[in-house]
């Protein structure tokens, strides 16, 4: 029974560490503050819970769909590993950097959403919130699931990030002052480092299945 504990909160700390990096609040916060800088604070409020819906509706689709897309498809969670590892790589590179990806927003859509309600959708909820590399990570985990009691933990960790990351976005004009955008570029380059660590042990963890296999 001990055993079983310590590999689900052992997963359940994986989940948590893997996904607060890749959605990466505090990098996103400055990005969410200018762009709803026009916004009344309860429309600020509305506009993040609006975009924080958004994003774990997607996040929790695809945890229930990862492992039919694995079988549906022959993928091996060792491939996945490997090419999910190279992503957050490239993510975690660009959070050293204190640089947004490509993928998550470009100036044309900060433009062309600015007057409308649906900012809170798309590019907020999709895919400033969650991005590819979360929905890559939540994919991955959901093919290193030690037990089928850990999709409840998955599903936990998914919670919790979102909640955090409603949190952080509240406040965000709070933060914004108090630590400074040079403090919020320090934490993201602390998350990047932290991501590219865990992408380097994913690649491992899938070459060293393979050659085992061998």
């Amino acid at each position: 029974m001990n055993d079983f504990i310590n590999i689900e909160l052992q997963y359940l700390a994986l989940c948590l560490s893997t996904l607060f990096a890749l959605v990466n609040p505090l990098g996103i916060t400055p990005i969410f503050v200018a762009m709803t800088d026009k916004y009344s604070n309860e429309e600020k409020i509305k506009i993040a819970k609006k975009g924080i819906i958004t994003g774990s509706i997607v996040l929790i689709i695809f945890t229930f769909l990862g492992s039919i897309i694995f079988r549906l498809y022959g993928i091996t969670i060792e491939a996945f590993q490997i090419m999910g590892g190279i992503i957050f790589f490239r993510s975690g590179l660009r959070m050293l950097d204190a640089k947004v990806g490509r993928s998550r927003t470009t100036e044309t859509e900060r433009e062309e959403f600015k007057e409308s309600d649906e900012i809170a959708i798309s590019p907020i909820g999709i895919p400033l919130i969650t991005g590819p590399g979360a929905i890559t990570g939540v994919l991955i985990l959901s093919g290193k699931m030690p037990s089928d009691y850990s999709l409840a933990i998955l599903l936990l960790a998914v919670i919790i990030t979102m909640v955090v990351f409603y949190i952080i976005l509240r406040t965000g004009n709070f933060l914004s002052i108090k630590i400074g955008l040079t403090g919020m570029r320090v934490i993201e380059r602390m998350m990047g480092l932290i991501l590219m660590v865990i992408a380097v042990q994913f690649i491992i963890n899938g070459i060293e299945t393979i050659i085992n296999r061998l």
